[in-house]
């Protein structure tokens, strides 16, 4: 590095970038995009006009404590409000979480795959990855993850269900996990897909929290919700991790607007269901006609379906976008699909079944 450019941390070297859905294409006939596992339908009833609303004083800072939202988060989930604490959606408070319990020197496990950010949050916060192979089941390795724990580790991730693969986590599995963890380590349940979860052998994580002073809940507005643009997320986690929550935000991080269309969303209750009724049982055709054309099993409890595509992934994504769809591709692994309008699960389904009789 040249003397006469500033000195940046070291820790950023080699930092590997997020990589958002990608959105269009060069000369293909995109039509559909299903790479950001977002939600198809409009902004639920109320929101826009909440939105509106909200716009006429962008001239001025938000409420920086959210308590609006928070009241609103506190009522429909039952929980106090000194639990709660708002960000950037989850992956922000996620951020904050780092920043709230780790640092140089100190460990943070998470599965891998899982959810892409957790190697940048937490190499921004200067501490070191610890991560734990999925098993052969695309699944949690829950009794290598407590295995893996060290006096230097402070926080760990548990995606449930697990961006990308879709597996989610049975009760007892859970619980047995958190009785070995210490009660020094943060457990960090990520539940941004927790709406579309249908097998009841899986716990809303909001009933470990209470007992648990360790575990904190993630929530977004971005899936089910479908308030990706608008950028706002929570936790639920006992008075002492929400208060240093609280800390880390980044001031008048969540707009006006976002506050006012979360607490219209969540008064939009019986709308939300059904959409997501709606997505599930997409979910529930695509993976059936994916078995039926070959594919290996599938049990995604989120609003996409993973298929591990190993050295075709490219060429997978490829096909895709010839037909006119993006889908997530990681390469050398696999390729999420988000559930999506009937008309692109249509035409995913479409290419999956030509690719698998042709390779």
């Amino acid at each position: 590095m040249s003397e006469n450019t500033p000195k940046l941390r070291s820790a950023l070297d080699g930092m590997p970038a997020y990589v958002p859905g990608k959105r269009d294409t060069a000369g293909g006939p995109v039509a559909y995009k299903l790479s950001s596992n977002e939600n198809p339908y409009p902004p639920l009833p109320g929101v826009q006009e909440a939105v509106a609303g909200a716009a006429a004083s962008l001239n001025r800072y938000p409420d920086m404590a959210c308590a609006g939202l928070l009241a609103e988060l506190a009522e429909h989930f039952a929980v106090p409000v000194e639990h709660l604490a708002t960000g950037t959606g989850s992956v922000g408070v996620a951020q904050q979480l780092l920043q709230a319990t780790a640092g140089p020197g100190d460990e943070v496990i998470y599965a891998w795959r899982s959810f892409e950010a957790y190697p940048i949050i937490t190499q921004v916060s200067g501490a070191t990855s610890v991560r734990v192979p999925l098993t052969a089941a695309e699944e949690h390795d829950l009794d290598a993850m407590a295995a893996a724990v060290t006096d230097r580790t402070r926080l760990i991730f548990v995606c449930n269900p697990n961006n990308p693969t879709g597996a989610a986590i049975p009760r007892p599995a859970l619980e047995r996990f958190l009785d070995k963890v210490p009660a020094g380590v943060l457990v960090v349940l990520d539940e941004a897909y927790r709406e579309f979860v249908r097998d009841e052998r899986v716990v809303d994580g909001l009933e470990l929290y209470r007992d648990r002073p360790n575990v904190c809940v993630l929530r977004t507005f971005s899936k089910a919700y479908g308030l990706a643009g608008l950028r706002v997320g929570f936790a639920v986690a006992q008075a002492p991790v929400a208060a240093a929550l609280r800390k880390t935000a980044v001031p008048f991080g969540v707009s006006q607007l976002a506050q006012d269309a979360a607490v219209a969303s969540l008064r939009s209750e019986e709308a939300l269901l059904e959409r997501v009724e709606s997505l599930v049982g997409e979910r529930t055709r695509v993976v059936a006609a994916l078995a039926e054309q070959g594919w290996p099993a599938l049990d995604s409890q989120a609003n996409f379906v993973w298929l591990r595509l190993g050295e075709r992934t490219g060429d997978f994504a490829a096909a895709c976008e010839r037909a006119g769809v993006i889908v997530r591709p990681f390469a050398g692994e696999g390729a999420r699909v988000t559930i999506g309008e009937t008309a692109a699960n249509d035409l995913f389904l479409q290419v999956a079944e030509t690719f698998r009789k042709e390779t």
